[in-house]
């Protein structure tokens, strides 16, 4: 119950935390030298996004399928889009960016995979 609660607080803390990174304005922080460093900011939101929301339903719910782990993921998606929408409908510094939405794909694609394996391995460990 406890570890529950510490999953759905982590995820929800993070699912703010993206929302928050991305339609605050940051122009006084100086520019990071890296080339498409806000592309691996959206890989890493994305792909812990879809970690820690598994997490959380897999503490409740043991019996985890593979629709439970697709809706997590396009609920990742489907969020990922509309905070760039929500960028470039009501912030003036921030633009919504096609590459970013592919860039919040992957992770969550990439997490996708990984929690596959991880369901999948669990299963043939249990038969």
């Amino acid at each position: 119950m406890v570890l529950k609660n510490i999953y759905l607080s982590a995820a929800l803390i993070w699912t703010f935390f993206i929302l928050l990174i991305c339609l605050a304005s940051f122009n006084y922080l100086p520019d990071v030298s890296i080339e498409s460093a806000d592309k691996y900011v959206h890989f890493t939101f994305h792909f812990v996004f879809l970690n820690l929301w598994f997490l959380y339903f897999n503490s409740k719910n043991q019996k985890n399928s593979f629709y439970q782990v697709l809706f997590i993921f396009l609920v990742s998606i489907l969020f990922g889009i509309l905070i760039e929408l929500a960028q470039q409908a009501f912030t003036t510094t921030r633009k919504g960016d096609i590459f970013d939405v592919f860039a919040n794909l992957t992770g969550a694609f990439s997490a996708l995979i990984l929690i596959l394996i991880y369901l999948f391995d669990r299963k043939s460990k249990l038969q």
